[in-house]
């Protein structure tokens, strides 16, 4: 990894020291329809007082996405571009979320819906990939056995249609980019049954998870309880 310079400007010296300590991007979306308050994001926003960034070393890096299809092709890859992280997780509220669900595959096609400024992509694709579907390559299915024998307060289950909307859109985005490395997960509303805070933990426990599944064996696990 390059040295720190005095003479770079923040945001490089920022992006460098995250690199060295492994970086997580963790992204929730703003409001939009009948949800003034995104229970994604207020669950993202959280994320930090768990205290998962020192229990893991990582970096953490939290983002409100707007509901928006340029947006999210114009930030998400520039995310990945300028953090190079070791995991990336995107999270989505759904009114039909009783658990936290875990989706493992996005479509390429299919975005038909208006965004929040009444825009679809072009031809109802997404402006990257090629693939008509994408699988996510990490072991969501151990992931989610993982958090159902051990939490105390969540549930999740596994899913492999996100919606064809900003949700499964945004997955694909970071599917194309590295499959092996991102996750979409969909939460309920707020208290619907779970608190903010309690989904914040329930995200916790997901990247605790992840982390480990990409650092062994190479690095030594981290506690998942």
């Amino acid at each position: 990894m390059a040295a720190l310079s005095e003479t770079q400007p923040e945001e490089d010296l920022n992006n460098l020291v995250c690199e060295a300590r492994n970086t997580v991007i963790v992204t929730g979306f703003g409001p939009f329809q009948n949800h003034n308050i995104n229970a994604s994001w207020e669950a993202v926003r959280l994320l930090p007082s768990t205290g998962i960034e020192s229990d893991l070393n990582i970096c953490l890096v939290t983002e409100q996405i707007p509901v928006s299809y340029d947006d999210v092709g114009t930030k998400i890859p520039k995310l990945w571009d300028s953090y190079k992280p070791l995991l990336v997780v995107h999270v989505g509220v759904s009114h039909l979320a009783r658990k936290i669900t875990l989706e493992q595959a996005a479509q390429k096609s299919g975005y038909d819906r208006q965004d929040i400024y009444g825009q679809t992509p072009a031809c109802n694709e997404c402006c990257v990939g090629s693939t008509p579907l994408i699988r996510s390559g990490l072991d969501i299915n151990q992931l989610s056995n993982t958090i159902n024998s051990t939490s105390e307060t969540v549930q999740t289950c596994l899913s492999d249609d996100a919606g064809r909307y900003l949700c499964e859109y945004i997955y694909y985005t970071s599917l194309s980019i590295d499959k092996t490395r991102s996750i979409f997960v969909h939460v309920p509303p707020l208290d619907q049954p779970y608190s903010a805070q309690q989904l914040a933990e329930g995200l916790a426990a997901i990247v605790r998870c992840l982390v480990q599944q990409l650092r062994d064996p190479q690095l030594d696990k981290v506690a998942i309880s």
